[in-house]
């Protein structure tokens, strides 16, 4: 006897397709998943990804082929899937959100949304119980499902102010920001530095193009603050896994 299937399995993108077998009752982007969760006034599961993302299979392995997380799913939150490369604009927007959240994105991309499509939480790759360093999925379902509960005007309120920033941070700014915001910015991007292997915080870490434009315009004004995190994370670059040493160019992940 064949194993079931979801509503994915209605869908033509081949990352969809490959969870279309997942125990989670997924969605796709659209109204039916909307009216449900405003019909039952869930927060939604908003998951990003792209049929050759490493971490997304490996999440997939983990949480989204475990039966008890997928109960836990169903109890308090609609899931929806997209893929990326079939919706980059549902992509782009969400991981402005998640990167102004905690200031690095990547994929999976596993946003918490308000029935409105309002974000207020999300994160990449969750293991599926915690670790060092890493909330487990379920934990995290569990907290996400108990703020909703019990703090829904703080939690409305935070997905208000988010989206602002996000719509604020997609507009042209004809004037630069003030050298003291450079500065702040500087130092929150220094504390979250990996002196050892470039980047910023924790695996797994993806390139970030604009964080690397901004700090070689900060590099180029004299900050050498920018300067050395950009070169240490341009070497680890060119060294790794990540860089094409024949061909040129950089994939989108490795795994060193």
């Amino acid at each position: 006897m064949g194993r079931s299937v979801n509503r994915l399995a209605r869908e033509s993108s081949p990352y969809l397709l490959q969870h279309a077998h997942n125990p989670v009752d997924w969605y796709p982007w659209g109204e039916e998943a909307f009216a449900k969760a405003r019909a039952e006034d869930k927060p939604i599961l908003l998951s990003v990804g792209y049929a050759t993302c490493h971490w997304c299979h490996v999440m997939e392995r983990e949480s989204f082929e475990d039966e008890a997380l997928a109960r836990q799913l169903a109890e308090g939150f609609v899931a929806i899937k997209v893929d990326r490369e079939e919706l980059p604009d549902i992509d782009h927007v969400y991981m402005s959100a998640l990167q102004a959240i905690s200031g690095h994105g990547g994929w999976p991309m596993n946003m918490f949304l308000t029935p409105q499509l309002k974000p207020f939480f999300g994160g990449t790759y969750f293991p599926p119980r915690s670790r060092p360093g890493l909330p487990g999925f379920s934990e995290l379902l569990a907290v996400v499902r108990e703020a909703w509960t019990q703090r829904r005007a703080q939690i409305e309120e935070q997905a208000q102010q988010l989206l602002e920033h996000v719509r604020a941070g997609t507009r042209f700014a004809p004037q630069a920001p003030a050298d003291g915001l450079h500065q702040r910015a500087l130092a929150e991007f220094a504390r979250r530095f990996d002196d050892v292997h470039g980047g910023f915080g924790g695996a797994p870490k993806f390139p970030q193009a604009p964080l690397l434009q901004y700090l070689l315009t900060l590099a180029a004004a004299g900050h050498d603050g920018a300067r050395t995190m950009l070169a240490t994370t341009l070497q680890h670059l060119v060294a790794g896994g990540i860089h094409d040493h024949v061909g040129g160019g950089f994939a989108r992940y490795a795994t060193d």
